[in-house]
């Protein structure tokens, strides 16, 4: 994970998973609209997963 997304996804999680595809970027919408730590953690996730 790029150190920039990190802190891009504990900013504004959505937007660091933008370019992962729009699946991504609803899920991480939603969670962040339920709560902010649960979109954290998807954003994280979602870019944990993706690089491998």
């Amino acid at each position: 994970m790029n150190i920039f997304r990190v802190f891009l996804a504990i900013i504004f999680p959505p937007l660091s998973v933008i370019d992962k595809g729009c699946g991504s970027f609803l899920i991480t919408f939603i969670l962040t609209i339920c709560g902010w730590i649960p979109g954290v953690i998807g954003a994280l996730v979602i870019l944990n997963s993706s690089e491998r």
